[in-house]
This record gives C-alpha cells, sequence and structure tokens, in this order.
C-alpha cells in the first residue's frame, strides 16, 4: 500500500543512486547500480545470498562508503552527515544490550537521537505486552524484534532501512511485526527498504521492488508497473523444447516439462491463439527473475532516473 500520492518531484525521491558501485579486494559487489525510490513507498529488496543486498543497505547507512558513482538521501549525498537523523536501520542481529531492561534500552535511544519520540517507542513495547522493567537478554525472538522496532521508529526516521530483522521468527511472530511495520509506516509516511527472503511477506506489505542478481540492478519500479509487463504462458512442446514463436517476445524464464512448456516472458506483440495466457502473481514473477539472472532488466517508469535533477 502506497502512502504517496501523484508524482514526487524531484525533492522526493527517497533514495537515489546513479552508476553505484563497491568493489572490495574480491572483486565488484555491487555495480552499475541506478534506480531511484519515491519517498513514502515501501520497497521490498530482493536477491540471492551474494546478489548485493547488503551491501547496498551498508551504503545507504553510511557504513561503507562507494567505489563509485553517486548515492543520495532526500536529495542528499549520503556521506553529507545531514543525512543522519533521516534514516534507521534495523538488522537480522539486532544489537542491543541483553543486560539492559526494556525501559533502559529507550531512554539510551532518547539520548542518542535529538527527535526522539519516547510516546511512540513506549507505545509499540507495550501494544506487544513488552513488560518496560524485562531484561532484554530474557525476551523472546518476537519482543527482542518489537524493541527493534521501537528504537527505530522513536527516532521519527523519514527511512527505514530493514536488513532481514524478522528472519529468525516463528510465522506467528513474523505476521505479528509485519503488520506493526505496516501500520507504522503508513501513519508516519515513512519509506521503507526492506530485504527479505520471503517471498510471499513481500507480495502483502511491498508496493516497490528493487532486485539484484550478481550485483546489478535487475528489475525495479513500483509492483502495479511491474506484474503487468509480464506475462505467463504456457503451450504445447512437441519436440520437448520451448516453440519458437517465443523468440519474438523478451523471455525472461522457460521450463518444459514432457510435451508442455511454461514461459513468464514480456510480451512484445499478439500471442498465438493455442497458449493458455495468465497474469502472473508477484511471487511468480520474482521467482522467474531469480532462476534466471541473465534475463534483460527492467525498470518502471516510476524508478527511472532520466530527467532528475539534483540539488
Amino acid at each position: 500500500m502506497s502512502t504517496t500520492t501523484g508524482t514526487p518531484g524531484a525533492g522526493e525521491w527517497a533514495v537515489q543512486a546513479e552508476g553505484v558501485g563497491k568493489r572490495y579486494r574480491r572483486g565488484w559487489a555491487l555495480q552499475d547500480c541506478t534506480f531511484r525510490l519515491p519517498a513514502g513507498r515501501i520497497c521490498g529488496l530482493v536477491g540471492p545470498n551474494g546478489a548485493g543486498k547488503s551491501t547496498l543497505l551498508r551504503l545507504m547507512t553510511r557504513q561503507v562508503r562507494p567505489t563509485e558513482g553517486e548515492l543520495r538521501l532526500f536529495g542528499t549525498p549520503v556521506d553529507d552527515p545531514a543525512v543522519m537523523p533521516r534514516f534507521a536501520f534495523l538488522g537480522q542481529d539486532k544489537p542491543l544490550f541483553k543486560r539492559f531492561t526494556v525501559a533502559e534500552t529507550l531512554r539510551m535511544g532518547g539520548e542518542l537521537n535529538p527527535g526522539w519520540d519516547m510516546a511512540a517507542a513506549e507505545r509499540i513495547v507495550r501494544s506487544g505486552g513488552v513488560p518496560l522493567h524485562a531484561r532484554v537478554g530474557a525476551l523472546s525472538g518476537g519482543q527482542r524484534t518489537r524493541v527493534g522496532f521501537a528504537l527505530a521508529f522513536g527516532k521519527r526516521p523519514d527511512l527505514l532501512l530493514l536488513d532481514e530483522p524478522m528472519a529468525d521468527l516463528d510465522p506467528l511472530a513474523r505476521n505479528e511485526m509485519g503488520a506493526l511495520l505496516m501500520a507504522e509506516a503508513v501513519e508516519r509516511g515513512t519509506t521503507v527498504v526492506m530485504s527479505s527472503h520471503v517471498l510471499t511477506e513481500l507480495e502483502d506489505m511491498c508496493d516497490f521492488l528493487l532486485v539484484l542478481a550478481g550485483g546489478r540492478v535487475r528489475l525495479t519500479g513500483g509492483t502495479d508497473a511491474l506484474v503487468p509487463a509480464h506475462t505467463l504462458v504456457t503451450g504445447l512442446a512437441p519436440e520437448g523444447t520451448p516453440p519458437p514463436e517465443l523468440a519474438a517476445h523478451t523471455v525472461v524464464d522457460v521450463r518444459t516439462q514432457g510435451r508442455q512448456f511454461q514461459a513468464l516472458i514480456r510480451a512484445s506483440g499478439p500471442l498465438p491463439d493455442s497458449w493458455s495466457v495468465m497474469r502472473p502473481s508477484l511471487e511468480e514473477v520474482l521467482l522467474a527473475h531469480l532462476r534466471s539472472p541473465d534475463a534483460p532488466a527492467l525498470d518502471a517508469p516510476d524508478a527511472r532516473t532520466e530527467g532528475i535533477t539534483t540539488p
């Protein structure tokens, strides 16, 4: 669900990346990363292990510096100290002090963040029945994640960056934390970038996608544009190979089983009447791109950087 209306202007892009790359001794972790993320969207960051997701998040959070290119948050270069109050980061490890009580943890958040919203942080904790006097080390995984979200939202960030913070939770706790995240983000108009391997979770929560493979952007834009750009077709493959008619279209992924084929394509014209044609789900689009990382990339109009002016 989007929290924005209309088309953002040049000052309303939460993230702008122009040719961003990061090289380590072992090689490029991220290369030629170019996209824009409109403010107020909930973006799913998707890709296999080693695709560059964590590197991109570390660049956004100033933990590492880009080797090349330019990265801006809300129009400001990411290396400018002025961006620090505008984002919050929560990772899978949730580095909380286990000997602190929940109340002490929230007080620490207030001491470290000038714009701290203690009322909001306490509301998030209390709504989950987490005792303020309990020590963090004695909390369950779901309760610790709730405290982590309280710290993140207590900062009142414009941009919330999440690196698999719910990966260690059971399905019920994941559902609870997902509902909390959605409610708080929509209420505040917070832009969210969330890395996750759970595709159904992304389908329920995200209205924007950024798919990485091999350190490069493969798919980016609003889900309402990306999903309809694809078509799932099924038909006969008499010789056990895909039919030659597929060559007229952009093929993302194709599989054959016996005398039948199924392909996810971006159609370039009319399709044979003998094919069964369906609109794919978001999960089917993501799985096809993850299976075929060398498929032609696609960026929707709301993710393109052409024509953007920067301050």
